[in-house]
């Protein structure tokens, strides 16, 4: 159970101060906080402002200005107002924000076990040795494990002595609030001494302290300062190439509108001017207005245009749009085939805007390690010292018997290896192996804890690591604890202390890590892994003859699939690392350009290297990669393979999941280091492994030509300039998936971006729009949920269009027989409710459940997923012919009631052509002809589809009558005061047959060029193998989607345990 902030301990001790500098250019700045300055954390809302208003209220007061308006305050507020709830209530939702009211900067605060950290404090001390204290950042980065901070040595001294605490005077200098999560530079200023501050030595607010009885920090930033609430800023916006069309096209209709008004406008002009005066008595004007000239009148007419038919402009669309999009971001959250049992990992749609895009899809960006593998790293081979350890093939290996570490009490049980020598010459003692295997167990950042009595666990960052530090285990070198200053090994059974002098960091840009220690012996040793091509850099040239041999093992490693490090040594002298110490000491506490002074001083001690060897680590395809890589191949969907690894794994990795055939045409590779020899075999259509900008286009030219692209070596920031390279150049969707932290940039630069839930934590997951926990799943997430959603969003929008200038336009027909008088068709309460209750939930249903092939057929055609890439279903032409048809429709709806009923009686010889009565002949028309529409634009008709459908026409006619009676009217005489119009109206056969024929006239053009298109032209989906024979389901979301209940995943969990 989590406990909030209701039993915070906040202690106020007003001696402390921190302040942050901001580096812009080259210029520096301090800013102090006062103590007592209050960071408060307050909800509010930004998004309506004196600007937005503005239209509001001007639309607003047109809107009841009597000289303008025909129609009353409810009949166009009553829409704006749904639209506006409906998208407060959406908003309102998540702008739910947590306050933690009472923490300020500069305060020492207690939290105790399973406490919320409130700020971002710099922790002090903490109930377990060394200062240490565990975390879940669960609510940061969604990474369940838990992580280890370390207090500095100084303040851990503080304990949990409040007069100690209150005593601490230091002064923090640090960098300005930001968003990054894992980086952290500040300075503690101490007793006259100054101490490094990094990430690991700060608790962030959201995360939560555990399995630690308590612990002391100072807030260093609170409120909207912290790095969570700095996150919560705003990000990109990712807009679908439908959001942009829709946006154009309202733009066209508001044109359009404009002079449909300009065209009445200036027909009400004439028509004063003929004929005006002589229908003053029925057309009255106020006394101003008829004095002045007939220009004015037209102007005054202008703007009644405009309001009557704004109802064209579609107000609800990007509501519906939204409400459809959040459908089917539930229908993959729902989805039960792809719910990872193993993990307990259900997909998820993080965004629910880019659904539709998901259907249209031409690029893919994968990440390789723990995206198309399963990243459970296993030490498979080793090169120590020239000679290569481990079985040469690895299908013999389950034909070989496994090593036996029954010596080592310590050993890892899970852990297997295929060659006895290794372990002969571990008890030989010779030297290089017993560096080879020191080195793995000094150089990592592992963790270890130690459950029962030998039973160690370590918590490792990567799972390299991991896999490293438990071969080294196994073969008798035991990582068994560390503290800040000391590491302690179980050499062969013996316990040697190691005192840890300095750690060189890894990061993307070194792409090697170092650590230097001092064995009891006294002397000093950089101990150093990384990739190969880095180490052999950085060797002493006496190494030339056993890198080549080495060179050689790693290429036959790589040649397997095996993921490889190089590993060195170098015997440092005592007074020249004193000096580079006191060297690093100042380049750690300064703020600015801190990593590039500690990247300078790395980069000098890590020369003259001694080669030791070389790892080699399995990492294993993930279930059914050959086949969703075939079948979106199939598709039309290019994929491209960026990755980090060697060339030799990456072609290995290439031909192991079908990206690479034998049957291909040759595989080329770069030989070229200059830009002129690259160019120039470029030119020869081969493609180059880097990215320079005068050779960007080329590369583009040459890899869009090839089947496959495979990028190796390449960097974070290269993933994604390539993905960038694609999105600029390519009028194509580009879909980036990964699962690590190395993929966010290619991620975020993408169209979509898909993270991959795997062993490198889920700071890929967090950046991404949808994420899932096998690669397999993007097949069913692309040309099923896709190329639904793409569909469904395109006839969804077809028919809006087409019922609101069906609708709409019927008013532009009357008014040249109303005299341009602004006089409305329909009845005042049909207008209102039209879109919000009659026509509304068909369209949704639509939207969200129709279908015209089913998932199978998705899977077993991959090519039915050619049209969205081609953009055909919906697009500028689309709008066109659906404006065409609403335009028809209009008409027919217009004048066939009017042609039939202008001089026709009923059946008791009294008049019927009312304009009340044909406004309800007009309006039932409408609802009938736009509901049969629907109901044969439909391709799968559900239980939804026939309540929403079938149950809004017949609300339509309960409304009718009830609007029509004589009860409403006794209620509300002014606002219903047409009695029994309906009921006189359609009880009359001549009405019935009427209303039949505008409905035929309306649909059957329609159904005629259909019908002859799917003989003449017909598409994949027209071809009978793919119709639907069922019209009636009784459960469409468990038809389409069975949803993820607990009940199911309880049983599947239950299976999978059995």
């Amino acid at each position: 159970m989590v406990k909030r902030d209701s039993s915070l301990q906040i202690t106020r001790f007003h001696c402390s101060r921190v302040r942050w500098r901001r580096a812009l250019h080259h210029s520096s700045r301090t800013l102090g906080i006062a103590y007592g300055d209050l960071m408060r954390v307050c909800g509010c809302s930004a998004t309506e402002t004196h600007f937005t208003k503005l239209p509001m209220n001007s639309y607003c007061a047109e809107v009841l200005i009597p000289e303008i308006s025909s129609l009353s305050w409810v009949t166009t507020t009553v829409p704006l107002v749904m639209v506006l709830l409906i998208t407060a209530v959406k908003d309102a939702t998540d702008d739910y924000n947590e306050k933690w009211m009472n923490v300020r900067v500069g305060d020492i605060i207690k939290l105790e076990n399973n406490h919320f950290v409130t700020a971002d404090i710099l922790l002090l001390s903490s109930s377990e040795p060394y200062g240490l204290c565990y975390i879940e950042t669960a609510e940061l980065d969604g990474e369940t494990n838990l992580k280890v901070r370390q207090a500095l040595t100084v303040t851990s001294d503080l304990g949990a002595d409040i007069t100690k605490l209150a005593d601490f005077n230091g002064n923090i200098i640090c960098e300005p609030p930001n968003n990054k999560l894992d980086k952290f530079t500040g300075t503690l200023y101490w007793r006259d001494n100054k101490y490094p501050l990094d990430n690991e030595k700060m608790l962030l607010r959201g995360c939560v302290l555990r399995n630690t009885e308590w612990c002391f920090g100072m807030v260093v930033f609170a409120g909207l300062q912290t790095k969570l609430m700095q996150n919560c800023g705003r990000t990109k916006f990712k807009r679908t190439s439908i959001d942009k069309l829709m946006n154009t096209l309202v733009l066209w209709i508001f044109g359009f509108l404009v002079c449909m008004g300009v065209i009445l406008a200036i027909g009400n002009t004439i028509w004063e001017q003929k004929v005006g005066r002589s229908f003053s008595v029925y057309l009255l004007w106020d006394e101003p207005i008829r004095n002045n000239n007939v220009v004015f009148s037209g102007f005054l007419t202008f703007w009644s245009y405009i309001i009557i038919l704004n109802t064209m402009v579609p107000i609800s669309l990007y509501v519906s749009v939204e409400v459809i999009r959040l459908g089917h971001s539930y229908f993959i959250n729902w989805d039960r085939k792809m719910y990872y049992i193993q993990k307990d990992t259900p997909a998820e749609a993080r965004t629910t805007t880019l659904n539709e895009e998901l259907g249209q899809v031409e690029f893919i960006f994968s990440d390789k390690t723990g995206t198309l593998t399963q990243n459970i790293m296993v030490f498979n081979k080793c090169s120590i010292n020239g000679k290569s350890y481990g079985t040469r093939d690895s299908r013999c290996a389950f034909r070989t018997a496994c090593v036996d570490f029954s010596f080592n009490p310590l050993s890892d049980r899970k852990f297997k290896f295929h060659d006895s020598s290794l372990l002969e010459a571990i008890k030989m003692e010779e030297p290089s192996v017993q560096d080879f295997f020191r080195l793995l167990a000094l150089c990592h950042t592992v963790m270890p804890e130690e459950k029962n009595e030998g039973d160690l666990v370590y918590q490792a960052q990567s799972p390299d690591e991991g896999a490293l530090v438990t071969a080294a285990r196994n073969f008798g070198f035991v990582f068994r604890s560390r503290t800040p200053e000391t590491v302690t090994l179980y050499e062969m059974g013996t316990a040697v202390n190691y005192q840890l002098l300095a750690i060189l960091d890894f990061n993307n840009v070194r792409k090697r890590m170092s650590v230097i220690v001092r064995n009891p012996a006294g002397h000093i040793k950089l101990y150093c892994k990384g990739a190969d091509t880095i180490i052999f850099d950085r060797l002493d040239p006496s190494n030339h003859v056993l890198m080549n041999t080495t060179s050689e093992h790693l290429y036959e490693f790589a040649g397997e699939g095996l993921r490889t490090l190089a590993l060195a040594y170098k015997d440092l002298d005592e007074n020249v690392l004193e000096e580079w110490m006191k060297r690093l000491l100042y380049a750690s506490t300064v703020i600015e350009n801190r990593e590039e002074g500690l990247a300078d001083l790395y980069e000098e001690i890590e020369t003259g290297l001694m080669l030791l060897g070389a790892t080699a680590v399995e990492d294993k395809l993930q279930e059914g990669v050959p086949e969703t890589i075939a079948c979106l191949t199939l598709a039309n969907i290019k994929i491209w393979v960026l990755t980090g690894d060697k060339l030799e794994t990456a072609m290995n990795i290439g031909y192991s999941c079908n990206m690479l055939r034998d049957d291909m045409n040759e595989v080329f590779i770069i030989s070229g280091h200059s830009v002129l020899e690259v160019q120039q075999q470029l030119r020869l259509g081969l493609m180059a492994h880097a990215l320079e900008p005068e050779l960007e286009q080329v590369l583009l030219e040459t890899a869009c030509l090839c089947k496959t692209v495979i990028c190796c070596r390449v960097t974070p920031m290269q993933k994604a300039q390539v993905v960038e390279l694609v999105k600029t150049n390519k009028m194509a969707v580009t879909l980036a998936i990964g699962d690590g932290a190395n993929d966010v940039s290619m991620i975020k630069t993408a169209h979509i971006g898909v993270g991959i839930s795997g062993q490198e934590g889920m700071q890929a997951v967090l950046a991404s729009d949808y994420s899932f926990a096998q690669f397999r799943y993007l097949q069913r997430l692309l040309l099923v949920h896709g190329r639904w959603s793409y569909f469904r969003m395109c006839n969804f929008l077809f028919y809006f269009f087409y019922k609101n200038f069906a609708f709409t336009l019927v008013h532009f027909w009357f008014g040249f027989f109303c005299g341009f008088s602004a006089q409305t068709v329909y009845d005042q309460w049909f207008i209102t409710l039209f879109n919000i209750v009659y026509t509304s939930l068909p369209v949704l249903a639509m939207g969200l459940f129709d279908q015209d092939v089913n998932e199978a057929n998705s899977h077993r055609y991959p090519s039915l997923y050619r049209p969205g890439q081609l953009n055909v279903l919906f697009n500028k032409r689309q709008f066109f012919l659906c404006t065409l048809q609403g335009v028809g429709t209009s008409f027919l709806l217009f004048f066939i009631p009017y042609g039939a009923f202008c001089l026709v009686a009923r059946d008791d010889g009294s008049h019927i052509s009312d304009q009340q009565a044909f406004a309800v002949i007009i309006s039932t028309s409408l609802v009938i002809v736009v509901s049969v529409q629907i109901g044969l634009d439909t391709y799968y008709w559900t239980a939804v589809n026939h309540v929403f459908v079938w149950g809004s026409l017949a609300v339509y006619f309960a409304i009718l009558f009830a609007m029509h009676s004589d009860g409403l009217f006794s209620i509300f005489p002014s606002h219903f005061p047409f009695i029994g119009t309906a009921r006189n109206c359609l009880t009359q056969k001549s009405v019935w047959l009427v209303i039949m024929l505008t409905t035929v006239a309306c649909v059957m053009p329609g159904l005629a060029v259909r019908f002859l298109k799917t003989d003449l032209y017909p598409t994949l989906t027209d071809k009978p193998e793919f119709r639907m024979d069922y019209i009636f389901i009784l459960s469409p979301i468990y038809t389409q989607y069975p949803i993820l209940t607990n009940k199911f995943i309880k049983n599947e969990k239950q299976k999978y345990h059995n």
